[in-house]
């Protein structure tokens, strides 16, 4: 029960208590525009209070869960220890598996160049071979 009263969950109390009080205030506003005359204010009016009972309904779950959560004990826990890799018989399977390298099939050399491909890459192989260039600067 001490964890529920840390500065962190006073700031979570007092926030779901200002929002709560907040959000019932803007119904009973929206209730008396609405007995005013003004229509759209009911679905306010009812909205309202919706969003704060969200709010304690978040706010519920958190504290169950915290309650629920082992106690973690303040003091450094020890560095943890390397534990040695496993061993991988001659007959098993290892651990992580290399991928997998497939070739492409070779076309044949009288292939098309593309020529819009060809002047990009002579534009990028400037701009690597000029850092301080701006691409404006691109005498191509």
């Amino acid at each position: 029960m001490r964890r529920l009263w840390t500065p962190a969950w006073i700031a979570r109390h007092v926030a779901m208590v200002v929002l709560v009080v907040g959000f019932l205030g803007l119904g009973w506003w929206q209730v008396s525009r609405a007995a005013a005359g003004n229509s759209l204010s009911w679905g306010y009016a009812v909205e309202w209070p919706i969003f704060a009972g969200f709010v304690v309904y978040v706010w519920w779950r958190e504290v169950k869960l915290a309650r629920r959560r082992p106690v973690e004990p303040e003091t450094p826990s020890p560095a943890p220890t390397v534990e040695p890799a496993p061993t991988v018989d001659a007959g098993s399977r290892p651990a992580v598996r290399r991928p997998v390298r497939v070739s492409r099939a070779r076309v044949a050399d009288d292939v098309v160049e593309d020529t819009d491909l060809a002047a990009y890459n002579r534009y990028l192989s400037w701009l690597n071979a000029n850092p301080g260039a701006r691409p404006g600067d691109y005498p191509g």
